[in-house]
Parts: structure tokens; sequence; C-alpha cells
């Protein structure tokens, strides 16, 4: 079982790589594998529109997609964490999640039933269309959200690790990482979590012309 966070911040080490840290760390203390993503390391190209998609997955731009597309197939949960720019995600975690919905979309809803949720790192205005943005990925791909004791928006300025002093918005994360966990444990019936035996029998192929 295994946990995967995109930082779709432009920065390295930055307040949203904090904060995707701290999560995949309180998943980590529940027996999940997790690793942390930083799309700044990829090159990530905006959707051309050209629907090569809609033949097999596949993308005719040559960047890193493909790459990261299969990362996310093969993890259990997924987490996307963009700070705000301009009250929006960044233009990296847009591309990810504008190509790899039509590539799984298109081909059978590869990414259904995966687990996670978004983050939005806000200095004061943007975290909630931030939070519906990154929210409309999971509900198209047909995946599971984990909720928390608040919604996983945290605030900060722009020094790096100024998010730290948002104390509750910490204890919101831990909690989220730990939901996250029981949640994939569940799906995957590991002992003692009990068992969701039926629930991929729900999913169905994706039919765009149904």
């Amino acid at each position: 079982m295994k946990a995967i966070a995109f930082s779709g911040s432009p920065r390295k080490n930055g307040n949203t790589e904090i904060l995707c840290r701290y999560t995949l760390n309180a998943i980590e203390e529940e027996g999940l594998e997790t690793e942390l993503i930083r799309l700044l390391e990829y090159e990530i190209k905006g959707c051309n529109g050209c629907d090569a998609c809609m033949k097999g997955e596949i993308c005719t731009i040559k960047d890193d997609l493909m790459p990261l597309y299969e990362k996310m197939k093969a993890a259990d949960a997924i987490i996307l964490a963009s700070p705000v720019h301009v009250c929006s995600t960044t233009p990296e975690i847009k591309a990810l999640i504008d190509r790899s919905t039509y590539i799984a979309l298109w081909n059978g809803k590869t990414l259904s039933g995966k687990v996670g949720g978004p983050i939005a790192v806000a200095r004061r205005a943007g975290a909630g269309l931030t939070m519906v943005q990154l929210a409309m990925w999971y509900w198209i791909n047909d995946c599971f959200m984990c909720g928390s004791t608040y919604w996983n928006v945290l605030y900060g300025g722009h020094t790096k690790g100024d998010v730290e002093k948002d104390e509750e918005g910490f204890r919101t994360m831990r909690n989220f990482g730990k939901n996250v966990a029981f949640l994939v444990k569940k799906l995957n019936d590991v002992p003692g979590t009990g068992a969701f035996k039926d629930v991929p029998k729900i999913f169905k192929p994706y039919e765009m012309h149904a």
C-alpha cells in the first residue's frame, strides 16, 4: 500500500512541501509506503486538446506527464497540494490534473477508487477556490476524499516555514493523514480495520457517450 503527495509549489522546501511531508509522515506511521513528488522537478505542459488519449493511454506531448500518471495508477492514495497563486492553483499542478483526468476518463477510469484529498496553502485569500479546483479532480475521477477535523487549508506568509505557525492547521493535516491511511487499509481489507469487499464491484467503465 502506497500514498503519494504532489507538491504543486514552484519552490523547493516551501510551505506546501512542508505540509506534504508532515501529512505523509502521519500516513507512514500507519504502515504505508509514501513518496513526495515535487512538480518543480518535472516538465508538465498544459493540455493541447489533441484528443490522442481517446485512443489509448497515451499523450502526444513530450514531457514528464506519463511517468507521473503511472505513479498515480500504482498508488493507493493521492494527495494534491498547492499554494494559492492569484486565487488559484499553480500552473504546474493544474496541468497535472487536467491531463491525467483526460487520459484516465477516456480509458476506463483508471484512477477510480483512489483515496486522498486536496491541500491548499494561502497567505490570506483564495484558499477556497484552490481547494475546489483540486477537489474536482477527485470527484471526476471517482475517488474517495477523506475528511479531517477542519478543512485542509493552512495559512502562512511567503517566508518558508511560516506555515508552521498554524498549529490548528497542522493538527488538521495529521488527522487527515490518519484518515487517508485508515481508508486505504479498509479498502485493502487489512485485518483489524474492517472490510469493504464489495466496493470495487460498484465501479463501472467510463462511457463518454452513455
